[in-house]
Order: C-alpha cells, then sequence, then structure tokens
C-alpha cells in the first residue's frame, strides 16, 4: 500500500514537473527552430540537428518553468491558470525554481556545442523572457514587444544553427514571427481585459484604451502580412509560398479590419482564433516550399 502511494505521488509530482515546461509551446518553438534549420542555405549535420533539439527544448522549458515561478501569485487571481501546480500548491516553489534553473544551465552549453551564435541568442532570449518580460507584464504594457523577441528566437536560432551567422533573410523570418504576436497578444488582452486587469497585468487596452489597442492590431496585421511576402524576394521560399502567404494573408486582413471599428470582444477572439491556424499553416508551406 505504502509502495502505491509512494508511486501515485511520484507519478503526480512528474505530471505536474511537465505542466511547468508548457509541452504545447515547447514542442511548437522546437519545430520553429528545426523549420528554420532547414530554410537556411547550407547543409547541417545530424547531431546539429539533435543538439538544437535537445538545447531549444530545455531552454524553452527553462524560460515557460521561471515564468509561472515568478509568476505564481498572478496566476491564482486568473481563471485560465488558477489550476497550475504552483497556485495549487501541489509542487513546492523551491523545486520548481531548481528545475528550471537545471533546464537553463544545462541548455547554453548544448547550445553552444552547435556554434557562439546560436548560444548568445538563447542566452538572451532566457534572459529577455525571465528577467524583463515577466516583471514588465506588471509595471508596463510595452511588455508585448520585449516578449515578442524571445518568443520568435527560436527560429533566428535555427536559422543560426545552420549558418553561424545573423543575415538579412534570416532575421525576415524571425520577424514574421515577431510582429505575428502583437496583434494576436493585444487580441487576447482585449476579450480578456478584466481578467488581466484584475490581476494587476497591463496591457494596451488596458493602459491606453479600447482604440490603441485596434490600431496597433490593424496595423501590424498589415506589417505581418508585407513581411511575410517580403519572404520571397530575399530567397527563402518560392511561388507555392506566395499563393499561400497571399491568400492567408488576405483572409487575414479580411477578417481583422471587418471588425475593426466596433471591436467586440467576439471580434478580438476571432482575430486570435484566426490567428493562430495563420501561422502554422504559412511556416509549414514556407519549410515545404523553401526545401524544394
Amino acid at each position: 500500500m505504502i509502495t502505491q502511494v509512494r508511486a501515485r505521488t511520484w507519478t503526480a509530482t512528474t505530471v505536474d514537473l511537465i505542466s511547468l515546461v508548457k509541452p504545447r509551446i515547447m514542442v511548437n518553438s522546437v519545430l520553429t527552430a528545426v523549420g528554420a534549420m532547414t530554410l537556411a542555405p547550407g547543409t547541417v549535420s545530424i547531431p546539429t540537428v539533435l543538439w538544437l533539439l535537445v538545447g531549444t527544448a530545455l531552454l524553452v522549458g527553462a524560460a515557460n518553468t521561471l515564468n509561472m515561478w515568478l509568476e505564481r501569485d498572478i496566476d491564482c487571481l486568473m481563471s485560465r491558470t488558477k489550476g497550475r501546480a504552483l497556485p495549487q500548491r501541489r509542487l513546492d516553489e523551491r523545486t520548481a525554481l531548481v528545475f528550471g534553473a537545471i533546464q537553463g544551465a544545462a541548455s547554453l552549453p548544448i547550445l553552444l556545442s552547435i556554434n557562439f551564435v546560436t548560444a548568445a541568442l538563447g542566452l538572451i532570449a532566457l534572459l529577455l523572457y525571465v528577467g524583463v518580460y515577466t516583471p514588465m507584464k506588471q509595471r508596463s504594457h510595452w511588455a508585448v514587444w520585449v516578449g515578442g523577441v524571445p518568443g520568435a528566437m527560436p527560429a533566428l536560432m535555427g536559422w543560426t544553427a545552420a549558418t553561424g551567422r545573423i543575415d538579412l533573410a534570416g532575421l525576415a523570418v524571425f520577424g514574421v514571427l515577431f510582429f505575428w504576436q502583437v496583434p494576436h497578444f493585444h487580441a487576447i488582452a482585449l476579450y480578456r481585459q478584466r481578467e488581466y486587469d484584475a490581476a494587476g497585468l497591463k496591457t494596451l487596452p488596458g493602459s491606453r484604451g479600447i482604440g490603441a489597442a485596434k490600431r496597433e492590431i490593424g496595423i501590424y496585421l498589415v506589417v505581418q502580412v508585407a513581411l511575410s511576402l517580403a519572404l520571397v524576394p530575399l530567397g527563402v521560399a518560392g511561388l507555392p509560398y506566395l499563393i499561400t502567404a497571399s491568400v492567408l494573408g488576405a483572409l487575414v486582413l479580411v477578417q481583422g479590419f471587418s471588425g475593426l471599428r466596433t471591436a467586440t470582444p467576439k471580434w478580438a477572439r476571432n482575430v486570435f482564433l484566426v490567428s493562430i491556424i495563420y501561422l502554422p499553416v504559412l511556416f509549414a508551406v514556407m519549410v515545404l516550399d523553401g526545401r524544394v
């Protein structure tokens, strides 16, 4: 009986530890890094691919774990996060902190084994996400822009893992993911504004009003689509991608601008939902076309 209880306890603890790394986000980040690596010019060895997989997974896991450790009290105040392991006290705070620190410490030498540029980008992403973005969310709506850098960094890390350098084409791929995040997160902030305000998180609609959020959503939807099309003249992808990016971009702009004047919570939620379909499809076609 005691053995069974201990086994259940270990299983529950393992599940809670895994939840700290946010597996869905981790997997998406790893796929983004590897996808960008395949887009980059040159050939990559199998060990490099494997080190990128492991290093990126550990880096993202560390960032997410430390983020949840820092925000454990804020998470108690929001319905979508209050059931997490730390707000529910299913995990000891020190365990989460050590778990995050170990992942971060392990990720950097692994990325360094690829090249210095990739490891430096990983370190910048980790420091920005944990040390700047996370505390900044309670102080300024500009946190969205800071958080966009580590959010898009796996793409640039994948590119530099293949090339060893930062160039215009790699920055353009990074830029597609970076600017996608601006309307995406402003849309979330619009339909969850009350919840974020109650938790003390600063958002653009909460700080400067709904009108400011609408304007930025409109502006950066255009920037996002324009930058996605710029990948073709830069030689990252070809005609199949151009057709896909044009069609998807048109749909995103029509949907986004159709409700921009009223900006109801339903419209904001639809902007968010369209964005989570748009990016994976765009990136998948980008990678497939770029590999041909």
